[in-house]
């Protein structure tokens, strides 16, 4: 997982803003399926939303985390149900090398 400076958070927020969410977590939780999910979007756009059901902040919080450690990706930002995640591609798209 790679860490990001202020710069590059502020930088991928940007980018994100116009994002629609690809992966919804649902009332089953973070199943398998949804990590293969997360992990395959990533892959394909590097920066992605993710729309999480459920009304508690401390489980969505506990779930940035897993999904993080599970796909490898760096957390860029979480408001309301919304949570914006970064990973570098080997096709990179977006460069934050000058941030």
């Amino acid at each position: 997982m790679q860490q990001l400076t202020v710069k590059q958070r502020q930088y991928l927020k940007g980018l994100a803003h116009d994002l629609q969410p690809v992966v919804i977590i649902g009332n089953n939780g973070l199943t398998e399926s949804v990590v293969k999910e997360i992990d395959l979007n990533l892959k394909a756009h590097e920066l992605i939303k993710v729309r999480v059901l459920g009304d508690e902040r401390e489980a969505r919080e506990a779930m940035i985390e897993d999904i993080c450690n599970a796909t490898n990706a760096s957390f860029v930002q979480h408001i309301g149900k919304l949570i914006v995640l970064y990973r570098v591609s080997e096709k990179a798209k977006i460069s934050l090398a000058k941030l």
